[in-house]
């Protein structure tokens, strides 16, 4: 039976996807394990270490050996390592050349290898989906570029803005993301053999070019030192997770409280049944958002986590590098979900233009009194016009009148604007959008690859 939201049959989907499941599966696991042994013995039989006939044999066990898993478990739970419990079945698998199986390593090698070969295998899945949804965001930002709407700041409504401007704002933080982890990969994806301290005592001299043929043959880069200890890489890995869910987080957040019922400014995409309640009819609630926000919730921990984890004792650690075997499957499984969740929603998303138009006059032209405000302020002095524009405000505020109107009374205004029509002009919320559309354009314009 399922015991957690990963593989259970209610809510694995809701917190992961197949693809990123089927990256970091025992049978996947495991079969990074042989897949860096047979590199291994590979790498070893062209540096003339251990015959060629073993490596070919070697490697073709790794291939066509039929595990016994329930052996492999209950060894592994004794000996505290899967490795050494591997190792018998491959050298059995093997024959005669299996005395060369594992020749040189340690346990960490061959564990941190694999997964570091799962983390590119992820990184892929996330990076396509980072470039995907960065496709989705700009399709939104240059439709939605001139659509005004209310900005707001401590919850309340500050000055207008458009849909686009906030899209844009989204998309900026992908396009980084995307970036981030292309930078990152040369410091991730590092292979491991080193031996039992780190230092290839084991195989002496021409160690070094064994280690790097042996990253050669993983595709991985050859790192300058020993990282058994050093695990910054691995804590990267899962602190770009962090950065990419907390993003998601924040898209999350603004698009639930625009689809509450008070704004009804978006809504989330109709699915038959989507976020129905169990005794409201009426309701429809969001869903991926809220999984977008859970996601952002649940990887943070597992970001302190790592970092927790990178302290470790001497050249061996007692206990935190257990903690990875935690962390990052599960914070992988977390950002596939919720990049999931936010590519079929934002790909779906309804905008309701007029409600959020509605939303814009919803204080009577209050949102625009800076504007009105620094255009009179050439005339009558910045300080002297906001006093001014502050009391015609309170005046709204307290009377329930519209700005413009009263503005229109307030002699002083008249002049320095130029007229009535000036002043409605100014208190349009459309005629005070700021530089939204070039910056919207900039956003645009700017590939992921160009910065």
């Amino acid at each position: 039976m399922a015991s957690t939201v990963f593989d259970s049959a209610l809510f694995r989907d809701m917190f992961g996807t197949a693809e990123m499941r089927a990256v970091f599966s025992d049978e996947a696991l495991v079969g990074r394990y042989l897949e860096t042994e047979a590199a291994l013995a590979r790498a070893q039989g062209r540096a003339g270490v251990v015959p060629k006939e073993a490596a070919a044999a070697i490697d073709a066990a790794s291939r066509g050996i039929k595990l016994d898993f329930d052996k492999l478990r209950h060894e592994t739970e004794i000996v505290g390592y899967p490795i050494l419990p591997l190792v018998h079945q491959l050298s059995e698998a093997a024959g005669d050349a299996g005395r060369y199986v594992h020749w040189g390593a340690t346990t960490q090698d061959i564990m941190d290898t694999a997964n570091v070969l799962q983390i590119r295998a992820a990184l892929d899945i996330v990076a396509r989906d980072l470039n995907e949804l960065r496709t989705i965001l700009a399709d939104l930002a240059r439709k939605h570029r001139d659509t005004p709407m209310a900005g707001r700041t401590h919850l309340q409504q500050a000055l207008p803005v458009t849909f686009g401007y906030k899209a844009a704002i989204w998309l900026s933080s992908i396009d980084r993301h995307i970036e981030r982890v292309d930078q990152a990969r040369p410091r991730i994806l590092l292979g491991e053999f080193s031996g039992a301290a780190g230092t290839l005592a084991s195989v002496g001299d021409g160690g070094l070019e064994m280690q790097r043929l042996f990253c050669e043959e993983l595709g991985l880069n050859q790192p300058p030192i020993t990282w058994h200890v050093a695990r910054d890489g691995i804590a990267e890995a899962v602190t770009l997770l962090g950065l990419i869910t907390g993003t998601l987080g924040k898209i999350a957040t603004d698009v639930m409280l625009m689809c509450a019922t008070e704004f009804g400014e978006l809504s989330e995409p109709f699915v038959h049944g989507r976020g129905a309640s169990s005794t409201m009819p009426q309701k429809r609630n969001p869903i991926s958002s809220e999984l977008m926000l859970a996601a952002a919730k649940a990887v943070r921990q597992h970001v302190a986590t790592m970092l927790d984890g990178m302290i470790h004792d001497f050249e061996r650690a007692t206990g935190p590098w257990h903690l990875e075997w935690v962390s990052l499957p599960e914070s992988f499984l977390l950002t596939a979900s919720s990049l999931a969740n936010a590519k079929f929603m934002l790909a779906g998303l309804v905008v309701h233009e007029d409600r959020m138009r509605e939303n814009l006059g919803l204080t009577h032209g209050l949102i625009v009194a800076e504007a009105v405000m620094m255009a009179a302020a050439p005339e009558l002095g910045r300080q002297h016009a906001h006093d001014v524009v502050y009391d015609a405000c309170r005046k709204a505020i307290e009377g329930g009148g519209d700005l413009a109107d009263i503005l229109s009374g307030v002699p002083a205004i008249v002049a320095a604007l130029g007229g009535v029509d000036a002043i409605r002009r100014h208190c349009d919320p459309a005629n005070y959008l700021g530089l939204s559309g070039q910056m919207v354009d900039r956003v645009l314009g700017l590939s992921p690859k160009a910065r």
